[in-house]
């Protein structure tokens, strides 16, 4: 099993706070699409022996695209991995969309694509935390966007959403929570505000005209979260994602599993078992200058912890035993008991998992087993 992302950069406009590689010019968007169609097929041996179940389609802002861009690029794709065209529906194959390019003129134009899940940057319905995080949409047009999706018979849609944005306050979380719900969605992802270098967002950090939440404010807007996803009945399988029964991302779940995938697009990463590459950060045909990573045993064991440690089903024990022998094992164990003792982390069926109260601290965690 493995996955295929393509990264698509263009973007209307740039939020404050994001740092993926991203363009606001589409002057190059075609001649993009030409030179990943040309990518895919200069590196379909990639993946050898291994059957595609996902396909994932992010940014940037893949809404950007037009139907016959997507056309092309499901084209080559058929060309490159046959089997795939006689399975699409058997795929779990998702858009990362923005509401305001879901017009019922654009979702007329695509729906007859095999895209089953859609991602939808909503962020907030809070016209004000929008305004702030330079979203072009408002809480209006995020909604009715889901509703038109749905009546388009779109059944997989996930939603993102981001708390810990200076000035929030628990009811205005609570409030963004409650209309989301209210949506008969089927995944949600809720990150906490970053403030990344290199964003208009960390400049007004450094100018002292925004401040971040506090770390108490924090853990209970967190711990809001969980409830009332709970209580909506959304699993919590991972440490920022949310579904209702069956509807994990298959795709994101697979990073998380340590399953292998191709990358294609600019700033797009690959990961093969042994190694790691990533191409470089420019819209252009340039950016196909590759940098290539070959994993020690020490990266392979880091990457293992901090990816396994973010899902419910934390480390599988004899799994960590078999890649990296038994030595490891103990080490990893070792360095757990404390945290185990602060009732962090538990061990049940052969597990090391996060307890509800290590979720909070995880980041601390995770580093502290790492080598």
């Amino acid at each position: 099993m493995s996955g295929i992302y393509f990264h698509i950069p263009f973007c209307r406009s740039r939020c404050i706070y994001c740092d993926f590689f991203s363009s606001t010019s589409l002057k190059e968007k075609e001649l993009y699409v030409d030179v990943m169609c040309k990518e895919l097929m200069d590196r379909k041996g990639y993946l050898p022996g291994q059957s595609i179940q996902t396909i994932y389609f992010g940014g940037g802002t893949p809404s950007q695209l037009s139907a016959q861009n997507f056309e092309k690029i499901f084209q080559t794709i058929d060309t490159c991995y046959p089997e795939i065209s006689e399975n699409k529906k058997n795929l779990e194959i998702t858009l990362e969309a923005n509401p305001d390019d879901l017009s019922s003129e654009y979702l007329n134009l695509i729906k007859h694509l095999p895209f089953n899940r859609i991602s939808l940057g909503i962020q907030s319905f809070n016209d004000k935390e929008l305004r702030f995080l330079r979203r072009r949409h408002d809480s209006e047009s995020a909604i009715r966007a889901i509703k038109q999706l749905q009546e388009n018979g779109f059944s997989n849609i996930s939603i993102d959403l981001i708390y810990g944005l200076p000035g929030q306050t628990l009811e205005i979380w609570e409030d963004n929570l409650a209309k989301a719900l209210m949506l008969d969605i089927q995944h949600i992802s809720a990150y906490h505000l970053i403030y990344e270098e290199n964003t208009p967002l960390f400049q007004l950090l450094k100018q002292g005209l925004v401040e971040p939440v506090q770390e108490e404010l924090s853990v209970q807007l967190f711990e809001l979260l969980i409830q009332k996803l709970n209580e909506a009945g959304f699993e919590h399988y991972e440490i920022a994602n949310f579904s209702k029964q069956g509807y994990r991302s298959k795709h994101n779940s697979s990073y998380w599993d340590g399953t292998h995938y191709l990358g294609i697009g600019a700033s797009a990463h690959s990961y093969n078992g042994f190694s790691r590459q990533w191409n470089k950060k420019t819209e252009g045909p340039n950016y196909r200058e590759v940098t290539k990573e070959i994993l020690t045993s020490q990266m392979a064991y880091n990457d293992f912890i901090i990816t396994r440690l973010r899902r419910v089903e934390g480390i599988e024990l004899p799994e960590l035993a078999m890649l990296f022998g038994e030595k490891m094992k103990g080490y990893c164990l070792e360095q757990a008991q404390k945290y185990i003792k602060d009732c962090l982390l538990e061990i049940k069926t052969n597990r090391l998992k996060l307890t509800k109260k290590g979720l909070f601290v995880s980041d601390g965690i995770m580093s502290a087993l790492m080598i």
